[in-house]
């Protein structure tokens, strides 16, 4: 976990000198890399959360142990093909994680997560041609009804979460 936070505090400020760049001065991404907090749905498959069980296991299965022991990777991005998906609400975060009939053994998890969104590209349209091409550090999907909130956000970089609480769901999550 350790490693990951430096990571994170790295890519922080890699955001923070790459806005200082721009000819339109980004005061968010400025000051601290535009950070918010923004959950992220995954699963559990051990018995982590059940009985005050605080022990991560090593199952490939379950999504809440593999990020907290390695961070999050580009396996994590989601079915669009980029970036991590996270949402400013938790409901949201949990409808996005798919779990089959098959797999009784698990269960629905959130990551409340602190994530360096930088300069966020808006809106959302095609996904495909402004990733990676645009300088921006984050892509903006659904907005709230206020404008300004952003309901859905695609992170570019794996680095730029930090899993921060888990809230762990029992089946009918």
């Amino acid at each position: 976990m350790q490693m990951t936070l430096v990571q994170f505090e790295e890519h922080r400020e890699m955001v923070k000198i790459k806005a200082s760049k721009l000819p339109t001065k980004h005061s968010r991404c400025l000051a601290d890399g535009n950070e918010l907090l923004r959950f992220h749905g995954t699963t559990v498959a051990c018995s982590l959360g059940l009985n005050g069980s605080s022990s991560l296991c090593r199952m490939e299965k379950c999504g809440v142990c593999q990020i907290l022991r390695h961070g999050f990777t580009d396996k994590d991005v989601n079915g669009i093909g980029v970036g991590i998906f996270t949402t400013s609400t938790s409901g949201r975060a949990l409808e996005s994680v798919e779990v089959s009939q098959d797999n009784q053994d698990v269960r629905k998890a959130l990551l409340l997560c602190r994530v360096i969104a930088g300069r966020v590209h808006r809106p959302l349209e095609n996904v495909q041609e402004i990733a990676g091409q645009s300088g921006f550090d984050s892509l903006a999907g659904k907005a709230g009804q206020n404008s300004h909130l952003l309901e859905e956000l695609y992170l570019l970089n794996p680095k730029a979460l930090l899993p921060c609480f888990v809230v762990t769901c029992n089946h009918e999550c």
